[in-house]
């Protein structure tokens, strides 16, 4: 009686393990991340230009599908439920080719350039390596580095955990590191090179609990953009720029008219600021005329207050 027990106990736990092994590939199959996109503009189509000319520019995606908060259980209404997040990833990830397509063709129309667009993980050091390798074949080299990409999981405190929490620093400052370091060697061989860390207000003087994450990375960037540039010196210049209030599609989505005006109270200027306004701030730190400018954190808050 004990050896059939035996078997037939044996024999459950290699169900359950058999179980538990394709829902985790089930899982990680759907924890898919949009969490960055590449758009490199170089020189003219007739290869005029100078060092410097080679500008990326890097819009931060990112999209928990899954959270690690809940046991996922292997029942019929749960498997429904991640292929459904899985239909949706997959829509988002379509979203997003045909956004950097777009972006791409408005690009090379408007200013008469040769662009590269690139989906990569910055927190992933591979791709990162593979993303940097293909612009090293395709295009020479980055010879500006522009640490835009980002994830915001805000969320009530109490419901916060240390997976979001991570994820965030993954990206916001693991990422800016694994850039900074894949592509520090080229600008240092032709002795020029520059570095732009996008922090926030978020890491200087603006608090939200529920964005505790957030703010301690864009706290992160503000030191790694010190040690950057205590490091590469004198041949790259390493600064930092801090946005208040950006009047971005996403920053804006869902906020109701209350909280925008209580927002803008706190701006000296009174309104908040366009994202354009931020890539003149970048243009001219890239330029000729800010080669004195290095180790730098600038503002770009129109006198924002804080929040407290």
């Amino acid at each position: 009686g004990g050896h059939l027990n035996n078997a037939a106990a044996q024999r459950n736990n290699e169900t359950v393990h058999e179980t538990l092994a394709i829902l985790k590939e089930k899982i990680d199959d759907y924890l898919l991340e949009e969490e960055n996109m590449k758009i490199i503009l170089i020189k003219d189509l007739k290869g005029k230009g100078k060092k410097g000319d080679i500008i990326e520019v890097a819009a931060g995606y990112g999209n928990n599908l899954v959270r690690n908060n809940t046991a996922i259980l292997a029942s019929p209404e749960n498997m429904q439920k991640l292929e459904e997040e899985k239909n949706q990833a997959m829509l988002r990830e379509a979203e997003l080719v045909q956004q950097m397509k777009e972006l791409k063709e408005k690009i090379e129309s408007q200013y008469h350039v040769r662009c590269l667009t690139i989906c990569a993980d910055v927190s992933d050091v591979d791709q990162v390596n593979i993303m940097v390798s293909e612009i090293e074949e395709k295009m020479g080299g980055v010879d500006v580095l522009i640490n835009n990409a980002a994830v915001d999981l805000s969320n009530l405190f109490h419901l916060k955990n240390a997976e979001e929490f991570k994820r965030t620093l993954d990206v916001n400052v693991v990422g800016a590191f694994n850039c900074s370091k894949r592509v520090y060697k080229h600008m240092l061989d032709q002795e020029y090179g520059r570095i732009i860390n996008i922090s926030s207000t978020n890491g200087i003087n603006t608090y939200y609990p529920m964005c505790i994450d957030y703010d301690a990375s864009k706290a992160a960037l503000i030191s790694m953009t010190h040690n950057l540039a205590a490091e590469f010196g004198p041949y790259i210049n390493v600064n930092c720029v801090a946005p208040g209030f950006i009047g971005t599609d996403n920053e804006l989505d869902g906020y109701d008219e209350e909280f925008l005006k209580e927002e803008t109270e706190k701006i000296m200027v009174k309104r908040y600021g366009k994202p354009e306004e931020v890539a003149y701030l970048v243009r001219f730190l890239i330029s000729d005329e800010a080669n004195f400018i290095n180790n730098s954190i600038i503002r770009i808050d129109g006198g924002q207050m804080g929040s407290c």
